[in-house]
């Protein structure tokens, strides 16, 4: 059996993809965002979508575009910022959402990739993550339709914890900065926060890359996520990127002196006296 993994087109790696399935989808911010696996659901018209990410792109970028059109049905996530799509469905009722804290999020996809059910952590203890109530679905008058329910608690040496069940998802959709035919990958800064756990944690795991190269290429100490996690990897766009938010800083512009010009001997003349 060939171990090359490499499919021709983003359409064709994401065909297998029904309505209803539970994606995690890599990137932080718009950092390693899956664009063009994304781009290729959109256009295949998958729908009712579960998704675990860490937040939720851009409104024309990114899951931004699934939102948009209705696709996703349920979000996963620790950031919901620069979305105003995202807002909106979820404030009137179309969109039931799950806020956890960004560290147990990824926890949470690590340990369902690493085979382990569930977790304890101090993160949310003594607040509504604990004792429930957090708002995960709204109704259409704007009362509270689904709320989170409490978990569980438990004392270590002293300390309080939370129960935290893993994630597993029926698919996973990553990015990587460069990945060889065997599915062995390399992401670059921010992209590895989430993508090598996004892609544990896929029972079927696509990889977009922004270059493949050969096997044995690849400098094994360099490799962050070994090719076993993935099933099929598709060339993407290296220049297709976003900027979150552009900032710019305002440049004073020195004036002309007004008033005259002291000379080096005169100054020293002056510092002496």
């Amino acid at each position: 059996m060939s171990m090359d993994k490499v499919v021709d087109s983003a359409a064709r790696a994401v065909a297998g993809i029904p309505d209803g399935a539970l994606l995690a989808v890599g990137g932080f911010g718009v950092c390693g965002i899956p664009s063009a696996l994304i781009a290729a659901l959109v256009e295949a018209g998958t729908g009712n979508l579960r998704v675990v990410s860490n937040n939720c792109g851009l409104d024309d970028w990114g899951l931004g575009l699934l939102l948009r059109a209705g696709r996703i049905v349920r979000m996963t996530s620790s950031y919901v910022g620069e979305n105003k799509e995202f807002a909106r469905q979820y404030l009137s009722g179309e969109l039931e959402v799950e806020l956890t804290p960004q560290g147990t999020l990824a926890e949470r996809l690590r340990a369902g990739g690493s085979g382990i059910p569930a977790f304890f952590t101090p993160a949310g203890v003594g607040t509504q993550v604990e004792e429930g109530g957090l708002p995960w679905r709204y109704a259409v008058d704007g009362t509270v339709a689904v709320a989170s329910p409490p978990k569980e608690v438990r004392e270590f040496r002293g300390g309080r914890y939370l129960l935290e069940e893993a994630i597993t998802a029926d698919f996973a959709l990553v990015r990587a900065a460069v990945a060889d035919r065997h599915g062995n990958c390399v992401f670059h800064a921010a992209a590895a926060n989430f993508n090598p756990l996004a892609a544990m944690a896929g029972r079927v795991t696509l990889v977009e890359a922004e270059r493949i190269v050969e096997p044995g290429e690849l400098d094994p100490g360099a490799v962050h996520l070994p090719g076993v996690f993935v099933d099929h990897v598709v060339a993407a766009d290296p220049e297709d990127r976003r900027i979150e938010r552009r900032t710019l800083r305002a440049v004073r512009v020195p004036t002309a002196p007004t008033g005259p010009t002291v000379t080096e001997p005169a100054a020293a003349a002056a510092k002496e006296n």
